[in-house]
């Protein structure tokens, strides 16, 4: 089924006490919804729709229009089933679903939006009012009309509400003035369905759209209802039912009384039409009085809100008190007065105007991504009584978008920059919130669905291999050295994870949690982003081994292990033994070997080159990715290549060469003749002034510990030194090329 309503109560409802002084169904969401809905736009402009385009287009618009706001306001009723909606209404929703990030992004512009529609629909409000008495000032009237809407906010809601029941009474007075008005005699001789104006669908459409665009009225007053999770799914999506059916009604009712060219010509046509023509205007100042008042409503409760989660910063709290017993936003409403009266005295919105729009119609847009999203990862947590399917919820949302750009692309573009950019000033504050959101669930659903995709392939594909380090750092802050390699390697692309194995005697578990949280908050202070994990273990070296054996999931576990050097000869053995576990099980190991120099100022790497084999192989390319890292970005690499004569010498210089260019990395070649000196002395004075020299390790064998003593003595008074071997059934060669 696309949607469906359960009649199981959700725990939320019950185990929270109602809002008994709270506004119901009627007054809180469905008068304000369809009042915004009856706006300026039925009056002024839906005759110059129909005689555009014809009925039969016009009813094609007006059907598309209400279909995209219809599954706005499913989501809506989805979200608001699922979840108590407090005060903030769409900001609110958002926030909890998306994100604080997300949902400021939106709330920010949004109450700016509503605040500047307060003086919006003033202004317009005193055009037509001064249109029909010219003897009085049009901004006096736009003033006195601003301070009386903020004075029925300021008394209360309920008294705001009791107002926009008088305004309905005069809308429904004007429309069937209109239903028992006669016909007009034809002004010229033209074609019902011709196109006087000469526009087009889609710029009609683009005309005709911001009519239905007021559903979000009801749900801005989430947190003065009694019931929201009831009142907002049936007065929304009852208000946009009864819309649908006027327009329509009146559309016919037009294009049956008027011919083609008045309804184009005269944007008052209805004033002519009605029985009583004074009716309608009085129905034109009604719809932009209940709009200003549902914007003067709407916008201090955004911003209440906005103060109270800290998206304002701390400095902006006062912003979120609340008045009285319902903790009405007085505060908010004062701050939005302002900005109205500052809007109106300056005049002309309509270069906002079309912005303003981008702004609900974005708000539209993200709800229908939260719903969407929200069923599509379908976590244990979301359980609404209304339930719409996921494809409906991101149709609204793709509906939304293409209405956006045949609007106004420009204004659009504008809207997206604004909304991105509190965004990432959010973000870069590091934001907290006390709740949950959906995108856990979201990364969750992606983490399951690319494990299953790794684990189903056969093998890992060498184009696109890059290391996923395991590092066994101990304490993070006496090896640091450790990480700042790894993430080196990784430059943010790769997978680390910090790793230790612990006495198993004298860590509990609420203790091991506890030291986990503390790691992860040290490697982020240090702009380190790295998984942890803690073992705990009688053996650290069996510990280690069990943890390189276990860690990782399906497909995917770190294919590189990272540690530090054995100084103590007494565990030797068992160092060995498990570094030849590692090697058995596939995992590439490299050993640093620091004797307290660190990096130095990390600007020579150099590599001893044993031939390109996969040690020579994934050497070359672990310098290469880090000379690519921003540490290592200056950094020289050095292959070199010992010989043992010099007629040897030419020929060993010609391959280095002609390997460097066929591999591609920006790097030097130097051949060395031995001339009978032993390695370690060749090695000591060649390498003495890098910050960080690579030596292949051969595979271990029977007699490996021996092998090792002597391969520890060599980076005996070195720079810092790594050990590399590697162990995956890779051709690391075939990287390179």
């Amino acid at each position: 089924m696309l949607f469906r309503w359960s009649t199981a109560r959700r725990h939320s409802d019950t185990a929270r006490p109602a809002n008994k002084r709270g506004l119901g169904t009627f007054g809180g969401v469905f008068t304000p919804s369809l009042l915004t809905i009856l706006g300026v736009i039925l009056y002024l402009r839906l005759g110059w729709v129909v005689g555009s385009v014809g009925l039969l287009q016009a009813l094609v618009i007006i059907t598309i229009s209400t279909l995209i706001t219809f599954l706005t306001a499913l989501s809506i009723s989805t979200i608001a089933t699922d979840r108590r909606v407090r005060i903030g209404g769409a900001y609110y929703m958002i926030s909890r679903s998306l994100g604080v990030e997300s949902g400021g992004a939106i709330g920010l512009p949004l109450y700016t939006a509503l605040a500047l529609s307060v003086a919006l629909y003033t202004i317009g409000f005193a055009e037509s009012f001064v249109a029909v008495f010219p003897q009085v000032g049009q901004r006096t009237v736009g003033l006195l009309v601003t301070f009386f809407v903020a004075a029925l906010a300021l008394r209360s809601a309920t008294a705001a509400i009791r107002a926009q029941y008088i305004i309905m009474a005069v809308v429904g007075l004007s429309l069937v003035s209109l239903l028992l008005g006669q016909p007009l005699e034809p002004a010229q001789a033209a074609a019902p369905t011709a196109d006087p104006g000469g526009s087009g669908f889609w710029v009609v459409f683009a005309v005709f759209f911001p009519a239905v665009t007021g559903i979000m009225a009801g749900v801005n007053m989430s947190g003065d209802l009694r019931t929201p999770a009831r009142s907002i799914p049936i007065g929304t999506v009852a208000a946009v039912a009864t819309g649908y059916v006027i327009y329509m009604t009146l559309a016919v009712v037009l294009a049956l009384r008027a011919d083609s060219s008045t309804l184009v010509q005269d944007p008052l046509v209805m004033r002519r039409i009605a029985f009583w023509g004074d009716a309608i205007m009085l129905g034109v100042w009604g719809a932009t009085l209940s709009s200003a008042v549902g914007s003067i409503l709407a916008a201090p409760r955004v911003l209440q809100a906005l103060a109270r989660d800290g998206v304002l910063t701390e400095r902006g709290r006062w912003l979120g008190r609340g008045s009285g017993p319902r903790k009405e936003p007085r505060v908010g409403t004062l701050v939005t007065l302002g900005i109205a009266v500052v809007a109106v005295i300056l005049g002309d919105l309509n270069a906002i105007a079309p912005v303003l729009t981008m702004f609900f119609l974005t708000t539209y847009l993200v709800l229908n991504l939260s719903a969407g999203i929200e069923a599509l990862v379908a976590s244990p947590s979301f359980r609404p009584a209304f339930r719409v399917h996921w494809a409906l919820s991101l149709l609204g949302a793709a509906g939304c978008l293409a209405v956006m750009f045949m609007i106004n692309p420009l204004a659009s573009g504008v809207a997206a920059l604004v909304v991105f950019g509190v965004y990432l000033w959010l973000e870069q504050r590091g934001m907290r919130a006390a709740w949950g959101d959906v995108r856990s669930g979201i990364w969750l659903m992606l983490l399951r669905s690319s494990i299953l995709r790794l684990s189903s392939g056969s093998a890992e594909d060498w184009r696109t291999w890059r290391p996923n380090p395991l590092v066994l750092s101990g304490a993070p802050t006496r090896r640091w050295h450790l990480i700042s390699f790894a993430n080196s390697l990784t430059q943010g692309r790769g997978l680390v994870t910090v790793a230790s194995v612990l006495p198993e005697e004298s860590w509990s578990l609420e203790r091991k949690g506890k030291l986990e949280r503390t790691i992860r908050d040290f490697l982020a202070r240090r702009g380190v982003q790295a998984l942890v994990r803690l073992v705990s273990a009688k053996d650290p070296f069996q510990g280690s081994r069990h943890l390189v054996e276990s860690y990782g999931m399906g497909g995917f576990r770190p294919n590189t292990v990272i540690l530090g050097d054995s100084e103590r000869e007494s565990v030797r053995e068992d160092y060995c033994g498990m570094i030849d576990s590692f090697h058995k099980g596939g995992r590439n190991v490299i050993i640093v070997h620091d004797e307290g120099s660190g990096f130095g100022a990390r600007k020579r790497i150099d590599v001893w080159w044993g031939g390109m084999q996969q040690n020579g192989a994934l050497m070359l390319l672990l310098s290469h990715l880090l000379r690519r890292s921003v540490e290592w970005g200056d950094a020289q690499i050095q292959i070199k290549l010992v010989v043992p004569e010099p007629t040897a010498r030419g020929k060993a210089e010609e391959n280095l060469t002609s390997l460097l260019a066929e591999v591609r990395v920006d790097a030097e070649g130097e051949v060395i003749l031995s001339e009978g000196r032993p390695f370690k002395e060749i090695l000591s004075r060649s390498s003495r002034g890098a910050d960080l020299v690579m030596l292949g390790m051969a595979a271990p064998g029977s007699n490996f510990a021996s092998y090792y003593d002597r391969l520890h003595h060599l980076a005996e008074g070195m720079p810092t030194t790594v050990f590399v071997l590697a162990a995956q059934n890779l051709p690391f060669r075939r990287i390179l090329h």
